[in-house]
């Protein structure tokens, strides 16, 4: 079912699984979008019979509203970066997921290239800008493996709040997770999908972070059989709990 009437071409190109409404945004201020040959503005409004290219790539803008919402889970190895293609060679997280006949996978937030574990991805760009906005306050878990035992005194103020060269942050939560020696594993919450925010948190107080995996986010757990490099497609009830999350 075609875009009946001009809409803003953020929500256009994230209904067509084209990104998320962030990226879309970022790629017009890049200059990467053009509208029947000149490029885009923000805020935009366009049609179906509107010709839109990205980097060049003319799109098909018809696919329909009701498309059936795909997420997937992803459990990223370390080493991967989350962008779709890379000037270093390195290996990108899309290199490893299922074409798609119409649309791309968007990613639902990212993990920095030395942090593995949970990633999911959708065929919906609305549910991925709603899933990422701050407003929507999802929780974020991590394992993270620090060098030695953090004292009481650091972890409260890791709770308390730290300020940070881009403004405050906090964990919500913190368990200490087992170890001895040289190594301790923490359980740490957040809600924040600030770029590298639980890393610098640790590093605030001195704590070096040697390993840092996400188990969490919102309601889906990383399936403890799912191995680092490898994707499963949640099912529609896991789905539809996505869903009713991102709506509340």
């Amino acid at each position: 079912m075609p875009v009946p009437n001009p809409e803003r071409i953020q929500k256009v190109l994230a209904q067509a699984g084209v990104g998320s409404r962030r990226e879309v945004e970022s790629w017009i201020r890049d200059g990467r979008i053009t509208v029947n040959g000149r490029k885009a503005g923000l805020g935009e409004r366009i049609s179906v019979g509107d010709k839109v290219r990205v980097d060049g790539e003319l799109l098909h803008l018809t696919q329909s509203r009701s498309q059936k919402t795909r997420i997937l889970a992803y459990h990223k190895p370390v080493g991967e970066v989350c962008t779709r293609k890379d000037e270093k060679g390195r290996e990108t997280v899309f290199a490893s997921l299922p074409p798609l006949r119409q649309g791309r996978w968007i990613s639902i937030g990212r993990l920095d290239i030395n942090t593995s574990g949970l990633l999911l991805f959708s065929n919906d760009g609305e549910l991925a800008n709603r899933l990422m906005h701050p407003a929507g306050e999802f929780i974020r878990e991590y394992a993270v493996r620090v060098l030695g035992e953090v004292g009481k005194p650091v972890l409260k103020k890791l709770q308390d709040g730290i300020n940070l060269e881009d403004g405050r942050a906090r964990f919500d939560s913190i368990h200490h997770g087992g170890g001895q020696g040289a190594n301790h594993w923490y359980h740490v919450t957040l809600h924040q999908g600030r770029n590298r925010v639980v890393r610098r948190l640790w590093e605030s107080q001195g704590v070096t972070v040697s390993r840092l995996i996400r188990i969490r986010f919102g309601p889906y757990l990383l399936p403890r059989d799912l191995k680092p490099g490898r994707y499963r497609e949640l099912d529609q009830i896991e789905v539809n709990r996505i869903l009713d999350a991102s709506k509340s």
